[in-house]
């Protein structure tokens, strides 16, 4: 008994949270294009911008949201009232096959600024080695805390996602920007910047070879992928996918930010890889809404979207780990969806659907189509949030690796060997995700 009391000596330290002492608050205000204000306390950078003011419901992993690149450009609003209290942990980890680079969804604070109802000042958690408020001011990110975020997220679900302004300062004692000063995100093409411009590759000694085309990757798609023993080819969003679609078993795109008809062209390339390629692909987020586009629907701007770790969605068909009638939990992010009509473009049906607002949450191929093709609007690979469907990622490399054995059993036949040359594989290159 003694000894086990002694061994219990050093965990005090971890019962006490680190006091913050960051710098005197400047005054900060969020004011709305649509003529409303906030006042508060500024914490993390000193400074003044301008985004898209969006809210989420998520309770914890606020620095997983922060880091994810679907949130480029966007004041992120938090419904939680206190952020901060278990800090932010250091961001590196090793690349290999259980790991790709960085601990949270890419290298850097992906929002333009945070709002939140009452910042932590001490933090205690022992992966943190910062606060939320050093972080931010580390990485140029402003944040106001000390407003009723109650009533933002009020607002932002009556009127929708709206257009915003952070004033720090002695910008506070200026007047609200007029209506045209305001800067809309959504006119960026913002997956142009948070996407990787080389490929590189994760884990090339994986027993199947998976395409991932990176329109703003969360760092834990690619490292569910690579955990489940799959060589990862990560490719730019723009990148021709149909000029080296032989090299692969099969093909993932990824989430990213903004409007998806930024991806048009991608999506005009999924098309004649979908016509003319047997093998398996999924998408997740903006992969699905260019699916979607790809397979002939449309995709329309939901009016303030859904974000948060808490959504349920309903199962319209069986595949894999999926049963159809089931209803899912799920972690989302996204402004756009695709818009759900009668009929559906031939070879392709309704896979989920938000219970909440009758949103398309997924489509597929039918079964008649002969192909594998899926795509979601949630995140199965949550972080944070619910894994209800975390097997769907085991789901699409069982069906890649079937088609691997099936394929090189046919090739094996001297008369079905191609005569022309396979392009050699890319170089493999280790750089940032989502920088």
């Amino acid at each position: 008994m003694f000894t086990r009391q002694i061994t219990r000596i050093p965990l005090l330290s971890r019962g006490f949270a680190t006091q913050v002492n960051p710098p005197s608050a400047l005054p900060a205000s969020l004011h709305l294009k649509t003529g409303q204000s906030f006042h508060g306390r500024s914490f993390g950078a000193p400074k003044s911008i301008y985004g898209e003011t969006v809210f989420s419901t998520s309770i914890t992993s606020y620095t997983e949201s922060m880091t994810d690149p679907s949130y480029r450009g966007q004041i992120l609003v938090f419904t939680t009232p206190m952020i901060g209290n278990y800090g932010v942990p250091k961001n590196t980890a090793p690349y290999d096959a259980q790991d790709v680079g960085v601990v949270l969804e890419s290298q850097n604070i992906q929002c333009s600024a945070v709002i939140v109802g009452d910042v932590a000042e001490k933090f205690s958690h022992y992966t943190a080695v910062e606060s939320l408020s050093s972080w931010c001011h580390r990485h140029g990110i402003p944040g106001i805390t000390g407003v009723d975020t109650r009533a933002i997220t009020t607002l932002l679900r009556d009127q929708g996602t709206t257009l915003g302004r952070i004033a720090v300062g002695d910008d506070t004692a200026l007047p609200p920007p007029d209506a045209e000063e305001y800067w809309d995100p959504s006119q960026e093409n913002l997956v142009d910047q948070v996407s990787t411009k080389l490929p590189y590759q994760l884990n090339p000694t994986g027993d199947v070879k998976i395409a991932v085309l990176d329109f703003g990757a969360k760092a834990n798609i690619l490292r569910s992928l690579v955990r489940r023993g799959a060589a990862v080819t990560v490719l730019p969003w723009n990148y021709d996918f149909n000029a080296v679609r032989d090299q692969f078993d099969g093909l993932f795109l990824t989430n990213g930010p903004g409007d998806p008809l930024h991806c048009m062209d991608a999506a005009l390339n999924l098309r004649r890889t979908l016509n003319e390629w047997q093998k398996p692909v999924f998408g997740i987020c903006m992969g699905h809404q260019v699916i979607g586009m790809a397979a002939g629907l449309d995709a329309y701007r939901m009016t303030f979207g859904n974000r948060g770790h808490n959504q349920p969605v309903l199962a319209l068909a069986s595949a894999g780990s999926i049963k159809a009638g089931r209803v899912y939990v799920t972690s989302q992010n996204h402004q756009y969806a695709l818009k759900l009509q009668d009929p559906f473009p031939q070879g392709w049906e309704p896979f989920f659907i938000n219970c909440n607002d009758s949103s398309v949450e997924g489509i597929k191929s039918t079964a008649e189509s002969g192909k594998k093709v899926w795509g979601v609007q949630f995140h199965p690979e949550s972080a944070g949030g619910p894994l209800d469907t975390i097997e769907m990622f085991t789901d699409f490399l069982t069906e890649c690796r079937a088609v691997k054995v099936a394929s090189n059993l046919y090739s094996s036949r001297p008369q079905d060997i191609p005569s022309t040359a396979i392009p050699s594989p890319m170089v493999a290159r280790r750089v940032a995700v989502a920088a």
